[in-house]
């Protein structure tokens, strides 16, 4: 209670600044290396299609070697169609590619980029 009434503040309450104070060097800097708007849609866009534990599936397999949708429907007890489907929304994303071979389709991860994002990923929740 007497936390409270320095405060103001009951414990369910974020704290603010002791001092109504702006700090014109830290704005401006942000303001410099703020993405603009559209950038930050697209970022936000990304990570929704990381958002899915299929998609992620896919992503970790193809992490470790580029496979055909019989290889990854096999490999992840999903059918052909619903393999096919995510794959067409990570393509869209491009964060997979693919190569034809006759008339097999081999799929892998985009660039190394996206080896970089879900190998960090997979390190900061191993921590």
């Amino acid at each position: 209670m007497e936390n409270e009434q320095m405060t103001g503040l009951n414990e369910n309450e974020a704290p603010m600044c002791g001092f109504l104070c702006v700090h014109p060097d830290i704005l401006d800097n942000v303001r410099r290396t703020l993405p603009d708007d559209d950038t930050l849609l697209n970022v936000s866009e990304l990570f929704k299609v990381l958002g899915d534990s299929t998609r992620m599936k896919i992503l970790f397999v193809l992490l470790v070697s580029e496979m055909c949708v019989c290889d990854l429907s096999q490999m992840l007890g999903m059918s052909i169609s619903a393999i096919s489907h995510q794959l067409r929304i990570l393509r869209q994303s491009q964060l997979v590619t693919f190569r034809r071979e006759g008339k097999t389709v081999f799929y892998a991860l985009a660039d190394e980029h996206v080896r970089t994002l879900l190998s960090q990923g997979i390190e900061h929740v191993q921590e």
